[in-house]
């Protein structure tokens, strides 16, 4: 794969059917897909599945689908987002349908499988939680400019809000995680590194 070649050339290959045009999209963003998946979801086989499922929906709707900046990144993590919180969804459905039908000694604690994982994914865990806190847009911008690493522009794209209030989201997220990890300072607090 050539480094000059545009995301733009790349997307048009690929909307004529070549898939070695698409292999290399898939190559130059997977990672950062990867990664803000597993950012929104604290775990390794989850980000895993929804890289796939993200490459996946994007072949299978390339046709009708227009890129429209020079990068196809702001799209792919658009289109993760909506995957991540589809997930979330069912797995609320399910755990709530679980309670529901399981007596409450034979319902496992999450805790016990975020224990049971490697540390990145405890501590990924614990920073969920605190942005957990936060309101859905601040969650999303957050998301977006941090795990994600998109610049205030593409992170608007992403997200289809004004550029004004990604930078008014994302500072306001900043300070009530400051807010947030002030108790949490006295044990340890949430490691910065996935907050960068």
């Amino acid at each position: 794969m050539s480094s000059s070649v545009s995301d733009q050339v790349l997307w048009d290959r690929s909307v004529a059917g070549d898939t070695d045009a698409f292999r290399d999209l898939f190559v130059r963003h997977r990672d950062a897909v990867y990664n803000y998946c597993f950012r929104r979801t604290a775990s390794w086989d989850a980000a895993e599945d929804l890289t796939s499922g993200v490459f996946l929906e994007v072949w299978r709707g390339r046709r009708h689908l227009a890129l429209d900046r020079e990068s196809a990144l702001p799209w792919l993590i658009g289109t993760a987002s909506n995957l991540v919180r589809s997930r979330m969804r069912s797995a609320a459905r399910r755990l709530a349908i679980e309670r529901r039908a399981a007596p409450l000694d034979e319902i496992r604690d999450p805790a016990d499988a975020v224990a049971e994982h490697i540390d990145s994914e405890r501590q990924m865990a614990a920073v969920l939680a605190a942005i957990g806190r936060l309101s859905r847009g601040e969650q999303e911008v957050l998301a977006a400019c941090v795990f994600a690493e998109l610049d205030y522009k593409a992170a608007a794209a992403a997200l289809h809000v004004p550029i004004g209030t990604v930078r008014s989201r994302l500072s306001r997220a900043r300070a009530r995680l400051q807010e947030i990890n002030r108790p949490a300072e006295a044990r340890g607090g949430i490691d910065d590194e996935y907050l960068r």
